[in-house]
Order: structure tokens, then C-alpha cells, then sequence
């Protein structure tokens, strides 16, 4: 059964939507969009006995919080809250392109709280050009929907998968603030460096992570890195394939220490 909780710390509010019950996993999403793009999954990984937090981004549904000199540290530290109240003091954590800066720097800067950390769709360690701004116009509402289209089959759907439900679900206004907090700490800090196992989940059609760099995160970290690739899938791999996704993740899950 899902349900919703607010995580109430001074100033800080976060709006949790939790499914299931057992061991905590956290599902945090990518670049301007919220949880919810996670509901196929989350109900899968529930139904496979994990209990599954979902912690809205600042700035979206209930979340709110200081958004002036936002940086990772802020956003894993809010990560690291969940995990306390909801989550037992310890989680698996799983963060979507964007979301997975934010789940790397909990791993470093919340070690004891994470158990294992799955990066879903997460970019190469150097971007590929134009797909910056392809995100950007497929974000942007004020667009034409035909160049949105064009913009998220290019860098976010895979060749026969539907791109229109990503049309919606947009939060544009937060783009500046979250691409700023990207930056700190900077990715040398947290990009060679785990307390904790990885699952380095791919999309096979992702332009954001080349096949050329399939194993460039494990050729830094070895065997704490479990590389996984999902077929049919491009960057919005927790949409275009939820059941591979949740099937990849608890099978990894299940091969780690409690």
C-alpha cells in the first residue's frame, strides 16, 4: 500500500511517498522531474518485499527547503534525513541521471546510512555534446511539442519506445538552482570514489553514456562495480523498461550485506 509522509526538520520539508515494506531502497530522479516518474518501478520493487522511499526534490509537490547556494551535499543530507526517519538508518540508494550525483554523494558523505548504490542512466564521466540542450528544449513547455519530441527521442527514448508521457511532469523553473548545486562538491570528489557496492545500470540506446564507456566507472572502482545493461532502453530507462529495471535492481539487491 502506498502512502505519504512530511519530513518536518526546521525549514526543511520533505514530501516522501514510501510503498511496501523490508529493507529500504531510495528512488531519486533525474534532471527537473519528480518521483513519480518511478511508479512502475517502485510498485515492482515493492511487490519483490523492499519498503521504497521516495523523496521529493526541494521545490517539488510538498518538498521545500532552501533553494539559495543548493549544492549535493544539501540535497544528500536530506537523503540522509529520509533514510533515518523512514528507512531503519539504512538504505540501498538509487538516483536517475541527475539523481545519481545525488545518491553518489550520500554514499560519501553518509557512508554508514547506504548499503549499496545503483546509478540508473547515468551519464558518462564526459558528456557528450548537444544533449544538454536537447534536455533543455524537451523541458521547456514553451517550445513547439514537435521540436519537444524531437528532443527527448534524441537523447532520452530509445528507437519504438513512446516519448509524448514525458511531454509533462516538468519542473523548468528549477533548472538553474539544480544545475548550480551540481557542481558542489565537484564530480573529482565523489566520481572515483565508493564506500559502497555500485550497480551501474545502463540504457543500451543511451547517447548519454556511449557504448565506448560502458565500464569506464569499473575501471576506476573494480569489482564494487556491477554493470548492467538494459535493452530497449535509452536515458528514461525507469519509464521505457520499469520491469528490467526492478528486476536488475533486486537482483543486485539481494546480493548484498544487510
Amino acid at each position: 500500500m502506498r502512502r505519504r509522509e512530511l519530513l518536518i526538520d526546521g525549514d526543511l520539508r520533505i514530501d516522501v511517498l514510501i510503498d511496501g515494506s523490508g529493507p529500504a531502497l531510495v528512488l531519486l530522479p533525474s534532471s527537473q522531474r519528480d518521483s513519480l516518474d518511478f511508479d512502475a518501478v517502485a510498485e515492482r520493487l515493492a511487490g519483490a518485499g523492499f519498503k521504497v522511499l521516495r523523496p521529493q526534490p526541494r521545490g517539488m509537490a510538498r518538498s521545500t527547503g532552501p533553494l539559495a547556494g543548493l549544492d549535493l551535499n544539501a540535497l544528500a543530507h536530506d537523503v540522509a534525513r529520509v533514510i533515518e526517519r523512514f528507512g531503519d538508518g539504512r538504505a540501498i540508494v538509487a538516483g536517475h541521471a541527475y539523481g545519481h550525483f545525488v545518491a553518489r554523494v550520500t554514499d560519501l558523505n553518509h557512508a554508514t546510512s547506504v548499503r549499496g548504490v545503483a546509478v540508473l542512466g547515468a551519464a558518462a564521466r564526459v558528456m557528450p555534446p548537444g544533449l544538454t540542450e536537447a534536455l533543455d528544449t524537451a523541458a521547456d513547455p514553451g517550445r513547439p511539442r514537435t521540436e519537444r519530441l524531437a528532443a527527448l527521442r534524441k537523447a532520452f527514448f530509445a528507437p519504438g519506445n513512446d516519448p509524448s508521457a514525458w511531454l509533462d511532469g516538468w519542473h523548468p523553473e528549477l533548472r538553474d538552482t539544480y544545475r548550480r548545486a551540481s557542481a558542489i562538491p565537484s564530480r573529482q570528489a565523489w566520481w572515483p570514489v565508493s564506500n559502497a557496492p555500485i550497480l551501474d545500470l545502463q540504457g543500451a540506446n543511451d547517447p548519454w553514456r556511449p557504448e565506448s564507456t560502458r565500464d569506464e566507472l569499473q575501471a576506476v572502482l573494480g569489482d564494487r562495480v556491477t554493470v548492467r545493461v538494459i535493452a530497449d532502453a535509452s536515458h528514461a530507462l525507469v519509464v521505457e523498461q520499469p520491469a528490467a529495471v526492478a528486476d536488475a535492481l533486486v537482483d543486485w539487491a539481494r546480493t548484498l550485506a544487510p
